[in-house]
């Protein structure tokens, strides 16, 4: 433990957990960014981090931090870690449980804090909330516009594709599957079924009897995966915005290739380093540049279901 300040959550507190490595640059406008949605305290696991990024958690007052140089890959890819602190402090609170860099947004979220959607899913008797992994990347090379500590990654990263996913339902676990996007056709274009994974359950109402499976991808009871409507209609949903694609990523795939810490021997960094290396360019003549979460909403990524 680097900072302990759990004894500060409040019976109501909306929690935000993460897992991280050597993301400094990130962290600033990550803590801002979550502080304005209205996150009242965040619990955070690092991962033997170089970059002074621990330690500049360790100063913020609604920041608990802690620090273990063990295996990513052997605690089930952070997996573990987090299930262990949302068990232990995040039982009856909502959760939200993100990396830095992704961006949750949700319908109304520009007027609306955090507290009047877990409100509504209260009132609803709706214990999770899905969200869309939806990857984000520059117009131009990646390389070329460089990332600053507490910018606004959203500035560069400000594209998005519009369609060009495959949705599929997970027999087992019953959650939804997404594939597809920009890492699809342009890291995985000869083998699209090896494409990262795009839906996700961020936002739970917490039980210690739960667990998320695999990242934030399903969860345990199986009931909790079912966010979207078995019978033709819309359940509310949103968006996470995923803004890795910067210049700050090439770095990152060569240090987590040294490492092989991540999912499948890190497949999907030994792609992004291949890429990388051919000055990859991402942005498409059907790219579409971010507005806000009612665009979203018109191109079908997201929904405010009967939430008004």
């Amino acid at each position: 433990m680097v900072a302990d300040r759990t004894g500060q959550i409040g019976r109501n507190d909306i929690l935000l957990f993460c897992t991280l490595r050597n993301e400094d640059v990130r962290l600033p406008y990550f803590l801002q960014y979550y502080r304005q949605l209205g996150v009242n305290h965040f619990l955070v696991v690092d991962n033997d981090s170089t970059d002074g990024g621990r330690e500049y958690l360790a100063q913020q007052p609604d920041v608990s931090v802690w620090t273990t140089a063990h295996s990513y890959q052997k605690s089930r890819f952070g997996v573990d870690w987090l299930n262990w602190l949302q068990s232990r402090y995040g039982h009856d609170h909502w959760t939200l449980v993100v990396d830095p860099d992704e961006f949750f947004v949700y319908p109304f979220c520009d007027t609306r804090p955090i507290r009047a959607l877990t409100d509504w899913l209260d009132a609803s008797s709706i214990r999770s909330f899905g969200a869309m992994l939806l990857d984000m990347y520059p117009k131009g090379r990646i390389e070329e516009t460089r990332y600053a500590r507490a910018q606004d990654p959203l500035e560069i990263a400000s594209w998005f594709d519009a369609g060009n996913y495959a949705i599929t339902r997970n027999a087992r676990f019953l959650n939804l599957w997404i594939q597809g996007g920009p890492r699809a056709r342009a890291f995985f274009a000869d083998k699209p079924k090896q494409a990262p994974a795009l839906n996700k359950i961020p936002l739970v109402r917490w039980d210690r009897k739960y667990a998320y499976v695999s990242s934030t991808h399903m969860l345990l009871p199986r009931g909790l995966n079912l966010v979207y409507d078995e019978w033709g209609g819309e359940k509310a949903s949103g968006v996470l915005l995923h803004t890795k694609f910067l210049n700050t990523l090439t770095l990152k795939a060569q240090e987590e290739l040294e490492r092989r810490q991540h999912y499948a021997d890190s497949k999907e960094y030994k792609a992004y380093a291949a890429g990388l290396a051919g000055n990859t360019n991402l942005w498409c003549k059907w790219s579409e540049k971010y507005i806000n979460w009612r665009q979203l909403e018109i191109l079908g990524l997201m929904s405010k279901g009967n939430w008004a």
